[in-house]
């Protein structure tokens, strides 16, 4: 498993993620198991959201059945998010400071490594933002600080006021939702919908700023619209490419999907949605594997783009 310190933290950091959003509905065991695949896989980084199974309810699923040793807990990074509610954004600082002390309570523990922003709340008053991240983080709550889903300005807004480093900002990305990447390949091509700047340039901002990007959704076709792997129906000559990838370096089409995008030299980590270990374990298989630049492009156009 590849790891690296994240920029702006004292975190070392696995570039595979295990996302928690869907464990709701499992019991005990089938979470434990989960959980120590992906440690088994050298996987640390463990994603949660107040919002996940409603209230925190897979962060107590978590707590609930994840038992860590000072000296484990120590070893692992856990972020969570806050920010959705139902029906509005609340970046408020109160909202913020009831979040978080949820978040600790139902994970069973004193600390958060990291806090996202989660979708952008344009009501945000970022002296609010400040205020509640500097509570947090002086009382040992909250060690580091982050964004998902947001633009470079927004970001810049929030900086503004915010003293903390804001080092991650998670967005969706995969081989066929990649609109970050497709728009500076085919920049300033007048009528060519893969050339609309759709973020204010997310990722040429990640690298300048060194901000860590976390990739969600990493097999979705587009907005939680299923899977590409094995959708031959829409996706035949991208399954077609993966299988032949995969074939190549002795793993599956799911190690080459996150391949693609740990290969980007921005230094990305890659968050998984799945409760099956297996995929766990295929994902992992992709972490050190190094894509050529030909594997890469032929990836990307087979996902859909263009090389103009």
């Amino acid at each position: 498993m590849k790891t690296f310190i994240a920029p702006h933290t004292d975190l070392t950091v696995s570039n595979i993620v295990l996302g928690l959003m869907r464990i709701g509905d499992l019991d005990d065991e089938e979470i434990r198991t989960l959980v120590r695949t992906a440690l088994d896989e050298g996987i640390t980084v463990f994603d949660h959201a107040d919002v996940y199974g409603g209230d925190h309810g897979c962060e107590r699923r978590f707590g609930d059945a994840v038992t860590l040793s000072p000296a484990e807990r120590e070893a692992v990074v856990i972020q969570s998010k806050v920010g959705i509610r139902d029906g509005f954004w609340d970046f408020s600082r109160e909202h913020i400071l009831e979040s978080v002390d949820a978040s600790l309570a139902a994970l069973r523990t004193d600390y958060l490594d990291t806090l996202l922003l989660h979708r952008p709340d344009t009501l945000v008053e970022p002296d609010e933002v400040a205020a509640a991240f500097d509570e947090l983080h002086a009382a040992g709550k909250v060690r580091h600080f982050g964004v998902s889903n947001q633009t470079p300005a927004q970001v810049e807004l929030l900086k503004r006021s915010v003293r903390q480093p804001l080092a991650f900002n998670q967005v969706q990305l995969s081989i066929t939702h990649s609109p970050m990447i497709a728009a500076g390949i085919a920049s300033n091509m007048a009528g060519l919908d893969q050339s609309i700047d759709r973020d204010n340039g997310i990722l040429d901002y990640a690298r300048l700023h060194d901000i860590t990007l976390q990739a969600w959704s990493p097999f979705q076709k587009g907005f939680f619209d299923g899977v590409f792997l094995g959708d031959r129906e829409n996706y035949g000559p991208l399954n077609d490419a993966l299988d032949e990838i995969a074939a190549a370096y002795g793993v599956t089409p799911t190690a080459i999907a996150v391949a693609w995008i740990t290969r980007h030299p921005a230094t990305m980590q890659v968050v998984l949605g799945t409760t099956n270990p297996q995929r766990v374990r295929d994902s992992a298989a992709g972490s050190e594997l190094r894509l050529t630049r030909p594997e890469w492009y032929r990836l990307f156009t087979a996902g859909g783009h263009l090389l103009p």
